[in-house]
């Protein structure tokens, strides 16, 4: 399936386009990602007006500058919205079943149908065994789109192998990811902690297999120097109001039984994307343990090869994929051994950790937001058969 590469450095008139996402103060990866994807469109000259979803779960309070929001279950709110995006020269939306209302979030095809302008398709996720509404949901969509978004390889050929739609009209472009401004920070003596730092972080919740790194921790007692484990972020709010914070109580529990609670920590700070960019790169290595074999693009992952750091991951799509560059090795999905094997192989040989965050480096810039951002424009132009790309 070819991709559409950007054209770097050429102009073109501002364009209007339509962003339709949850968004901040909202606490999801997906919120993130719009507004990343908004500041940059935005810093390359463009106007983004935003719809900002309003899924219910939790009050929006004060967040950044909005066009409209979009209450799920109005049609009123459905058909504001609309004559909002109309007035835009495309409209990019994000999409996730369990974002939108409706079963399996099919509200969204009544939105696709009434916005007049080109709509761009970001697909978050792509079942590999849908249900018959999911699959039903997820042609709808692609049916109605101009064009559809996927973040990996792996992404594309799931859609294009299991799904009916269009394989003409798919482009694959990365998560973007923030550069730091020092790539090298990481390996200062003021940011890089004494003892050697592996890190987790994101939202807290079950399936995060956090539970098997703490397993390995134990595994890896013997190690000189000590390691030192840091779990970063506090329990993702749908998490918290089922369960309160009964999963980061049950880690730290493991800890202590597995008596290795001065080498795990968990840090609840909040920071903002430039400062845990700077906290992600005093990391040693960045372990990604989760149980999902079925996800195709990982925020975190991105942004942790962004940083310049080395990951261990389990084997989900996304991490297999981006193993061919070197920065990532994989290890079966809960198998602590396994995790401690390849902690051990990478941190007890500085050669192959140093081999490892240079493939990461090297990689990084492809990720930046504003390479990202030329990727959507080039794709815009192509819908509004402008004379030249809008990448700047």
């Amino acid at each position: 399936m070819p991709t559409h590469p950007p054209s770097p450095g050429l102009t073109a008139p501002s364009l209007r386009i339509g962003m339709v996402s949850t968004y901040p103060p909202k606490l999801c990866g997906l919120a993130t990602f719009a507004a990343a994807l908004t500041g940059a469109l935005r810093d390359a000259g463009h106007r983004v007006d935003v719809m900002r979803l309003d899924d219910g779960d939790e009050p929006i309070g004060i967040g950044q500058q909005v066009a409209g929001e979009l209450v799920n279950g109005l049609p009123a709110s459905l058909r504001s919205a609309a004559v909002t995006l109309s007035r835009c020269d495309t409209v990019i939306v994000q999409h996730e079943y369990g974002i939108f209302g409706g079963p399996d979030g099919d509200e969204v095809l009544a939105l696709l149908d009434a916005v007049s302008a080109p709509a761009i398709v970001v697909l978050h996720t792509v079942p590999l065994l849908p249900t018959v509404h999911q699959r039903e949901v997820l042609e709808a969509v692609c049916r109605r789109a101009a064009r559809i978004v996927v973040m990996t390889e792996s992404a594309n050929a799931r859609l294009c192998s299991s799904y009916r739609l269009d394989h003409t009209k798919v482009d694959v472009i990365p998560h973007g990811a923030a550069i730091p401004d020092r790539p090298h920070d990481g390996d200062t003596a003021s940011t890089r902690p004494a003892a050697p730092q592996l890190l987790t972080w994101g939202l807290l919740g079950p399936g995060k297999g956090i539970e098997h790194v703490i397993d390995a921790m134990a595994l890896l007692a013997d190690v000189r120097p000590q390691l030192r484990y840091t779990v970063a972020g506090v329990t993702h709010p749908k998490v918290f109001a089922r369960a309160g914070d009964a999963y980061r109580h049950s880690l730290m529990r493991r800890a202590s039984t597995n008596g290795i609670a001065g080498s795990v920590m968990f840090d609840d700070t909040y920071r903002n994307v430039a400062q845990l960019t700077r906290f992600v790169a005093t990391a040693s290595l960045v372990v990604l343990p989760y149980d999902s074999r079925d996800q195709v693009t990982s925020g975190v992952l991105v942004d942790a090869i962004a940083a310049g750091r080395p990951v261990i991951a389990t084997a989900f799509p996304h991490a297999q994929e981006l193993a061919s560059s070197g920065a990532v090795r994989v290890v079966p999905h809960g198998d602590p051994s396994a995790l401690a094997n390849a902690i051990r192989a990478v941190m007890l040989q500085p050669e192959v950790l140093v081999d490892m965050t240079t493939a990461a480096r090297r990689l990084a810039p492809t990720m930046s937001w504003s390479a990202v951002g030329d990727r959507y424009l080039a794709v815009c132009a192509e819908l509004l058969q402008l004379d030249e790309p809008v990448a700047i």
